[in-house]
């Protein structure tokens, strides 16, 4: 079993990203292979429970009311349609059902309403997750008390690179609302975002800032950008395939209890970069036509792939060999 580690330094992670390809994903594989059945993925489905008009300016998000994109603001969305969404997502076998609202912070008054969402999806017997942008000490309780199993709250990317893409808000911010969340005793679910732009130093030192939390996050979303006209991020160069599976197998180097999760962009990926996503560590995805406001691979396309991968879904519950897990996206990043 690998070492669990909150001590490493970028120019070790430079150099692990360096080595050969090969020997850089046979590694994470046999990290992985230590820590998880290799062959099972945790399956996950993403609802957005309110869309549009956030106002952050977050340069990758269609939800931001700072840019010009073609997309139907909503409001929160009913009880009844939020648990028919659940209902809907446990009869095609999703373990976990993830709801996001494009707020930068709840109002405790939404909050409560959020609280009746978790728990009804937890009577169906699914483990639920939010991102509801920050949180506050006393709100992150409030979301324990409800029974909340996971929040997730992205870093995005490294420190450096952070203020090209955000300005609304602080990555002192992020870090806050993440130790809000594992103070209050809810798993912590937090990644970044990939092709932004970003250099291969920022893709270390955002691994670094995730692998020297004080406990690593129970899952770590790693997302490939889904470039929406009308965004300023729209036009970026897209990142080598490469590129984006050795930071997959960096992560799960890295952080070799948690969930390395598949995000946003898989629509975009080829079976064959998602085969070597998994073998390099990557054991979760969302499971669903769509995220929050972009496409995800068809239900029926996913389910191939797992047929002539020889992948099986994790049962809810089941944290493979010796670890936990959460699946989530930031409500900016899909």
């Amino acid at each position: 079993m690998s070492e669990i580690r909150h001590d490493w330094q970028v120019e070790e992670i430079l150099s692990m990203m360096g080595r050969p390809f090969n020997d850089l994903l046979f590694a994470a594989h046999t990290v992985h292979r230590a820590h998880f059945d290799p062959n099972a993925v945790q399956v996950s489905t993403l609802l957005s429970i309110k869309t549009g008009a956030c106002p952050e300016d977050c340069g990758y998000c269609p939800q931001s009311a700072h840019h010009d994109v073609a997309l139907e603001r909503e409001r929160l969305l009913p009880l009844d349609e939020v648990m028919e969404a659940a209902r809907n997502a446990r009869s095609h076998g999703a373990s976990r059902f993830c709801m996001g609202a494009a707020w930068r912070n709840p109002t405790d008054r939404n909050l409560e309403r959020v609280v009746e969402m978790i728990e009804g999806v937890k009577s169906l017997g699914l483990e639920t997750c939010m991102t509801l942008g920050m949180l506050s000490e006393a709100q992150a309780a409030r979301l324990r008390e409800a029974g909340l199993d996971y929040y997730n709250h992205n870093l995005d990317t490294s420190p450096e690179f952070y203020g090209q893409v955000i300005t609304t808000r602080t990555y002192q911010d992020r870090l806050d609302t993440l130790a809000h969340v594992r103070d209050a005793g809810i798993n912590v679910c937090s990644g970044g975002i990939l092709g932004m732009g970003e250099s291969r130093h920022d893709r270390a030192r955002l691994l670094q800032q995730l692998a020297n939390l004080p406990k690593h996050p129970e899952s770590v979303p790693i997302n490939n950008l889904v470039q929406v006209e009308g965004t300023p991020l729209a036009g970026t160069e897209p990142l080598d395939p490469f590129e984006f599976a050795r930071t997959i197998a960096c992560a799960r180097i890295m952080m070799p209890a948690s969930h390395v999760r598949l995000s946003a962009g898989r629509a975009g990926m080829t079976d064959e970069l998602q085969a070597l996503c998994f073998f390099a560590g990557a054991n979760s995805i969302f499971y669903g036509d769509r995220l929050l406001t972009t496409p995800n691979p068809a239900e029926n396309h996913d389910r191939q792939l797992f047929e002539r991968l020889g992948i099986h879904p994790m049962e809810a519950g089941d944290e493979g060999a010796s670890c936990e897990n959460c699946g989530g996206v930031d409500i900016h990043a899909a």
